[in-house]
């Protein structure tokens, strides 16, 4: 039987890669031009980090290595929000598809960053 450390482990792994595939799905479903490259290509490497970062957290080394990722993480959720809202305000994404999205971005920070106070003893 799994304990509640290991379930998060795999829940957390598992929903940041099931959001880095809506999120190629819906780049790939834009326009293809100028603007929409710039946006897509940086909101593509954010949001994919997300998860890559909570998967090399998983494997770091010490706490402190630990921590460093999931900050990453959490940062590069952050950063996805600003590139969805960016789509959807410049009316490229629809809104209820970006607001589902940006959704997700805000769950998926709020489990980063509720871990990082746990793990900060805060």
């Amino acid at each position: 039987m799994q304990n509640c450390s290991s379930k998060f482990k795999i829940d957390i792994k598992k929903r940041t890669y099931l959001y880095a595939l809506k999120i190629i799905r819906t780049i790939e479903k834009l326009p293809k031009n100028q603007t929409c490259k710039v946006i897509s290509d940086q909101l593509l490497r954010s949001a994919t980090s997300i998860g890559a970062n909570v998967i090399e957290a998983q494997s770091a080394s010490s706490k402190k290595d630990f921590i460093r990722f999931l900050n990453i993480a959490l940062k590069s959720a952050n950063e996805s929000k600003f590139w969805l809202g960016l789509l959807r305000d410049s009316n490229y994404l629809q809104k209820e598809n970006a607001d589902k999205l940006l959704s997700e971005t805000n769950q998926i920070s709020c489990i980063l960053a509720k871990s990082l106070l746990t793990l900060k003893g805060k």
